[in-house]
């Protein structure tokens, strides 16, 4: 999913289940601020603290390339956060026919999703939850939008005779998808946009051959009932009510999926934003915002850091506010997620890659 997915959606699904406009803005915040969390390593504050952070996505640029290409990295970032092994959706003591990477492929609500909710349930009384909540609903919801793909170089994520039924690329993104098909088969790159366009029907053939129809809106609409289902549970085990369904929310998100048809996930952003401030959903009119770096951003907040990369020698003031800023909870909950599914759950798959 793209920003209108983990932003303005889980959003809307915080609200419909029952969470307060503070509560559900931090979890939506979280949830979109992992795909913009792009620098790694440590803080240095001038009285000599220091705070440790780690990346949980890469700018597409030249200079990140190295990050795409060296497994590793793949396995710290794109693995955890964006490709979630699937372990074809077995459990774990079950044999999963083929090489490796097929353990690796991204599936929805797997087994090994069903292990990464169970654990941030866990951090429910955390001063950081809301943040782990927010991370780990990106995550699952992402086991739906990234389904059959997977978070590495491999040819399983080759894209042939790609296929847009009801959306039509320009030559530009076509010549795009057949270079990163034939040189760079890294998650679902090679489909582009594709699987992230919520109103979109398209097909492919897959790395291993297989013809793949994919409907989007059936997928994301699957997805927002799981997500909504999730969000209660969370709430139901903090002691908090439970909204009843509300169907006429859902019919909301369903048209506005159909009818925001814009390939960049900001222009829908844009428009999600409008629906939600107009009060388009039973919680009513929000002027909702979500600034990723810069002045109004959490990291802005937490250390007055107003550029969009830090360098080495970078000194910051550190001030009280620090310790329960935003930002530090969401890092400190992304080293959690990020080590308890790498260190914890992965391996009980029979996948290491740590």
């Amino acid at each position: 999913m793209q920003i209108d997915g983990h932003h303005t959606l889980t959003y809307t699904l915080s609200r419909m289940v029952g969470f307060t406009h503070q509560e559900a803005n931090t979890v939506a915040w979280s949830a979109q601020y992992v795909d913009d969390a792009t620098n790694a390593g440590i803080i240095n504050f001038t009285n000599g603290a220091t705070f440790s952070r780690i990346s949980s996505a890469h700018t597409i640029t030249a200079y990140d390339l190295k990050y795409y290409t060296d497994a590793h990295e793949n396995n710290l970032v794109w693995v955890p956060f964006h490709f979630l092994p699937g372990n074809d959706k077995k459990h774990s003591d079950a044999i999963v026919e083929g090489s490796f990477v097929n353990k690796l492929v991204c599936r929805p609500y797997s087994k090994v999703a069903v292990d990464m909710l169970d654990a941030c349930m866990l951090d429910k009384d955390k001063s950081y939850a809301l943040h782990r909540l927010g991370i780990t609903m990106h995550v699952f919801a992402d086991t739906f939008a990234h389904q059959g793909f997977a978070g590495k170089l491999h040819k399983i994520n080759e894209v042939n005779d790609l296929e847009c039924h009801n959306y039509t690329f320009g030559f530009w993104d076509k010549a795009t998808a057949a270079t990163l098909n034939a040189t760079f088969p890294m998650g679902h790159g090679a489909a582009l946009s594709c699987p992230d366009m919520p109103f979109l029907e398209w097909s492919y053939t897959d790395g291993l051959g297989k013809r793949i129809n994919r409907d989007n809106l059936d997928i994301f609409m699957k997805a927002c009932y799981d997500l909504y289902g999730q969000l209660g549970r969370y709430l139901h085990d903090i002691g908090r009510n439970v909204n009843d369904i509300i169907e006429e929310d859902f019919e909301k998100i369903k048209n506005n999926f159909i009818s925001f048809k814009e390939e960049d996930g900001e222009k829908r952003h844009k428009l999600w934003l409008d629906s939600i401030k107009t009060g388009d959903f039973s919680f009513g009119s929000v002027e909702l915002k979500y600034i990723a770096k810069g002045i109004g951003s959490w990291k802005y907040d937490a250390i007055k850091q107003d550029k969009d990369t830090d360098d080495k020698d970078d000194k910051f003031e550190f001030t009280e506010e620090f310790m329960n800023s935003d930002w530090r909870k969401f890092h400190v909950a992304l080293k959690a997620h990020r080590f308890d599914v790498i260190n914890d759950i992965l391996p009980k798959y029979g996948i290491c890659v740590s």
